[in-house]
């Protein structure tokens, strides 16, 4: 690869950075380089949203996508080839944009501070609205929003602004020019960067990928930078070399393969979730609150999985779907069952230069049934105290197969052997699902931490048996689960 500076577009124009340290964030470069101050600092771990941007890309299709993502745990070279988005470029002279006006109209904003990443996940809410010929509910609104906190109005004028900016005609961005500046740079050589020794390399293909693995073992893989951000933010971490995923076509792709759905590793967690939710909707839930809308946009479920935190919400409902996990190491790939890739806190599976390079999830048949449930202190973008995904295959009223996974209860994430012994050739009813509940013990000895004490999170899981069965006994009686209407009495 050709070493060249970061290119993308911003303002108007494409912008070439070529002194910058590789872990330079966009925040960093915007509020210390670029002189566009309205884009703050909260948080600095992408919680807050106070510096929510929009990045624009070209789709498969030629289309430009714009997406929020937060720019405090963006690495500066990720843009390249991409647009950059900030409050500054909405509007026009003398005219505020839809949201803007909206928050003005509304007395959205009282100390201003967060308003910015409002205005910037409105935006993106109002131009996916706007493309789709469609109006958000207050609720669709509320997730929008998720990432984004507000200290001192309340959030009510907020989403009233939310929904009084689609009143009026619309006035979305201009992306003819955003997306005339990307085909442009769409001919660039693959990135090669770092101005003080430390490379930043963006391969576009999997081979090379594999190739650079192999020949730095050391370097940081990253992906979604959503986790490894914080280890510069807030650990204060040197990463050496950095070989960054986001940038390979071949690797972002989600498609069917016979009877199985293959995830690629650098594929968001918002489409990975999308896709997921398509074959088992009870999942949906689990997507919504799986970190908020910049996080999931930038963020991987490649990503989650090949961290390995046992607090991930990815790993309990792969698991529970059955996945695999394939690895590659230069042209060879290794495929394990996702349950036995993690083998201890922090540890998996993963030979020196190997990588994940896709998720191969099975689809489930009719006569499966999954209840996901994610426990935490904080209803949106919170960490799990107790993550739950529960699968059944009953047959004839029989439980024939069960994969119950759990993450938050142990030092990986894991399922849970004598729970579903339990229930294995046992009619689905009420008096099993407690069964499960009473063997959970035999499988994990939970942790006290500061987000729950080890009795709540025994106690918490044992209670999702009894949830799980009443909502699939309800399932049934509407029909949805005609197999259960077989339950012996």
């Amino acid at each position: 690869m050709n070493t060249r500076p970061i290119r993308f577009f911003h303002r108007g124009e494409v912008v070439e950075v070529a002194d910058l340290p590789p872990t330079t964030t966009v925040l960093q470069y915007l509020r210390e380089h670029a002189g566009c101050t309205g884009t703050k600092e909260g948080c600095a771990e992408g919680d807050c949203g106070a510096c929510t941007v929009l990045q624009g890309e070209l789709g498969a299709d030629g289309q430009l996508a714009l997406h929020n993502v937060n720019a405090c745990t963006q690495f500066l070279p990720t843009l390249d080839g991409r647009a950059l988005l900030t409050v500054e470029d909405l509007g026009g002279p003398g005219q505020l944009n839809p949201a803007q006006q909206a928050l003005v109209d509304c007395h959205g904003s009282q100390c201003g501070f967060c308003t910015p990443g409002f205005v910037m996940s409105l935006t993106a809410c109002y131009e996916t609205h706007q493309a789709a010929g469609t109006k958000p509910t207050r609720q669709q609104l509320a997730d929008a929003l998720a990432g984004n906190l507000c200290r001192c109005t309340g959030y009510r004028p907020i989403l009233d602004a939310g929904e009084q900016m689609f009143e009026g005609p619309a006035r979305c961005v201009d992306r003819a020019p955003i997306a005339a500046a990307l085909q442009v740079l769409a001919n660039d050589a693959p990135l090669d960067y770092g101005p003080a020794g430390v490379r930043f390399h963006a391969p576009q293909t999997v081979s090379d990928l594999a190739r650079l693995r192999e020949a730095h073992p050391r370097a940081t893989l990253l992906a979604g930078s959503t986790d490894v951000g914080l280890w510069v933010n807030k650990q204060f971490r040197d990463l050496g070399d950095i070989i960054y995923t986001g940038r390979i076509a071949a690797l972002r792709e989600i498609r069917r393969e016979d009877s199985a759905l293959r995830i690629g590793a650098a594929a968001s967690l918002e489409d990975s979730w999308a896709a997921l939710d398509a074959i088992v909707p009870r999942l949906r839930e689990l997507w919504l609150r799986f970190a908020s809308p910049p996080v999931r946009h930038a963020g991987t479920l490649g990503g989650n999985i090949a961290n390995g935190s046992p607090i991930g919400d990815g790993a309990p409902a792969l698991i529970a779907l059955g996945a695999d996990v394939i690895l590659r190491r230069g042209a060879t790939q290794r495929r394990i069952r996702l349950q036995d890739f993690y083998v201890d806190y922090m540890k998996k599976d993963l030979q020196p230069g190997e990588f994940v390079e896709a998720l191969h999830v099975p689809l489930p048949g009719d006569d499966w049934q999954f209840s996901a449930h994610k426990v935490a202190k904080r209803h949106d973008s919170d960490i799990s105290a107790v993550c739950a995904v529960l699968a059944l295959r009953v047959d004839a009223g029989l439980v024939r197969e069960a994969r119950f996974a759990f993450g938050g209860m142990a030092g990986i994430v894991k399922r849970a052997a004598a729970a579903e012994a339990a229930v294995i050739d046992q009619p689905w009813n009420e008096a099993t699902a407690r069964a499960a509940a009473a063997a959970l013990p035999q499988d994990f000895q939970p942790m006290t931490d500061m987000r729950a004490s080890s009795a709540y999170r025994l106690k918490v899981a044992q209670n999702l048996f009894t949830k799980m069965w009443l909502e699939t006994a309800a399932a049934a009686s509407i029909g949805i689960w005609p197999s259960l209407q077989e339950v012996p009495a």
